[in-house]
């Protein structure tokens, strides 16, 4: 089921209507997730729908070579496949006090690790993205700030 909804929304460039703004399909980032093994990439979509369905107002791409959602510039979440998981990464997420994630270098970033589509509890991705829009740390001016990373919100 869940591959015949990606194929529509491939195949007819489907739009997200939210309150914000209308989000479209990004497709580099359809294409990234085609790039993925099987299993993994029932993973990439399963968290691309997810997002996009949780952050309609945020801007997408591919950033470092993996997808990553933007708000007002600040990078908030993405994914990534590593050599044994596909790591779905909040930059803000050492700060969402959630069981759910392990801390993930020496910022505020924390992350999920999957290896199957059925181990992402979509009710914790939930949560954790509706933290992700009310919980940040300014990653979008760190270089500026050499290194400092202060509390948005």
């Amino acid at each position: 089921m869940f591959e015949k909804i990606f194929v529509f929304f491939t195949q007819y460039n489907f739009m997200a209507k939210s309150k914000q703004k209308i989000t479209q399909v990004n497709k580099d980032i359809l294409a990234y997730n085609e790039t993925l093994p099987p299993s993994y990439k029932e993973i990439g979509n399963l968290l691309y729908n997810e997002i996009s369905s949780s952050l309609p107002e945020a801007e997408n791409k591919i950033w470092h070579a993996h997808p990553v959602w933007f708000l007002n510039g600040n990078p908030v979440v993405g994914y990534s496949k590593l050599k044994d998981a596909v790591r779905l990464l909040f930059w803000s997420g050492q700060s969402f006090d959630e069981p759910g994630l392990q801390p993930e270098g020496s910022f505020k970033a924390a992350e999920a690790r999957y290896t199957s589509a059925e181990q992402v509890k979509t009710k914790d991705v939930k949560r954790w993205l509706e933290k992700s829009k009310k919980i940040q740390w300014d990653y979008k001016n760190i270089v500026k700030r050499k290194g400092v990373l202060e509390r948005l919100m």
